[in-house]
């Protein structure tokens, strides 16, 4: 058992906390033991809101002492869940952390995706082989570096009898796609719940719109949503990624402009946007079948929306085949790990663009 356990750390664009999960692959495929979100202290998520929403590269002096105050968050949440899961941490092969994204900007001359969380703390602290910096030889392989989940998505989900589509609905949404013969393809399709969150904060101080109820009180602006869904990202071809850098609140500020409009009606139309994107990237790929995981999956009217517009296939839960939709990606933390303890190449082309397979993830010692 002891050589099968690895233990996976996310945090994602919505910056609420460290989601960890306790993966054993005793029988080759992902089976979560246990799992827990952690949430930041307000400091750290102070520090994280400053930097990101300052909307350029961080000062290398402040990211700097962020990673290290990171890693030794991401450590202590590790150590807790072993002990929770009454696991001896000896007994944990190794730890995939992908820590918290701060930057990322994988077009230009000089491609960067920056997460902090330094694996030689949580190696150090945890006493736990740690694997982290997962996306910087995708970037060199001339990768996006994003999204990385549809690796996972086919070895969970694929299906021989039907194409099937994986929409991860976080701060930003990616999909997946796969097909009967085992390809995949992967893209960011744009804002997820990022917009959704940084709009019911600034009007109303509340970390998210808790089952979309304030969406649902408002109304559709056609104006609104056309400009919107007129940012050039949309209609990008894969492969593609995108993250807060791009689609923020003064971005959406910006295309609100002097329009009076009720806060409610701006809320119910992101909604909008974020359905119609994904629906717009779905034209023309015919899945038989959509599965849904990430935050947004709570989201009741942004699923219902979803069920409606899409309307001629079922969309449905992972949980619904098996794996809870809370914690598929950290799961895949503890799946790369595992690849990259292994020495196992990758094949990232097909969702990132890279142009060779790549061992994802730098390896620090205890």
């Amino acid at each position: 058992m002891a050589e099968s356990l690895y233990l996976g750390l996310i945090s994602g664009t919505s910056r609420d906390g460290v989601d960890a999960a306790l993966v054993s692959f005793e029988e080759g495929q992902p089976n979560l033991l246990h799992a827990f979100c952690q949430p930041y202290p307000a400091a750290i998520r102070a520090d994280l809101d400053r930097m990101i929403e300052a909307g350029r590269a961080p000062d290398p002096g402040k990211a700097a002492a962020l990673d290290e105050l990171l890693g030794r968050f991401f450590a202590r949440c590790a150590m807790e869940l072993a002990d929770e899961a009454g696991v001896e941490r000896r007994d944990i092969r190794a730890i995939g952390c992908h820590g918290q994204t701060v930057w990322h900007q994988p077009g230009g001359e000089r491609p960067v995706s920056m997460q902090l969380g330094s694996g030689s703390v949580i190696a150090r602290t945890t006493g736990i082989t740690t694997v982290t910096d997962f996306r910087r030889a995708d970037l060199k392989a001339g990768g996006q570096g994003a999204p990385l989940a549809p690796l996972l998505h086919r070895e969970l989900f694929h299906s021989g009898e039907e194409h099937r589509a994986v929409l991860n609905l976080g701060g930003i949404a990616n999909l997946t796609l796969l097909d009967t013969d085992g390809g995949v393809q992967g893209f960011d399709t744009g804002p997820g719940n990022c917009l959704l969150d940084a709009w019911i904060r600034q009007c109303h101080d509340q970390a998210y719109d808790e089952g979309g109820a304030w969406a649902a009180s408002g109304t559709v602006s056609a104006d609104l949503l056309e400009r919107l869904l007129e940012d050039p990202y949309f209609e990008k071809q894969p492969p593609k990624s995108t993250g807060l850098e791009h689609f923020n609140l003064h971005w959406l500020l910006q295309r609100i402009g002097e329009s009076e409009l009720a806060t409610a009606d701006v809320q119910r139309t992101l909604v909008e946007l974020t359905v119609e994107s994904i629906a717009r990237a779905l034209d023309g790929q015919q899945p038989e079948r959509l599965l849904v995981c990430g935050g947004g999956v709570h989201n009741a009217f942004l699923m219902a929306r979803l069920k409606d517009r899409l309307g001629d296939y079922p969309v449905e839960s992972t949980a619904d085949h098996g794996v809870d939709p809370d914690w598929v990606e950290a799961i895949l933390f503890a799946w790369l790990a595992r690849e990259r303890v292994a020495e196992r190449a990758l094949d990232t082309g097909p969702i990132t663009g890279a142009r060779q397979p790549v061992l994802l993830g730098k390896i620090y010692g205890p």
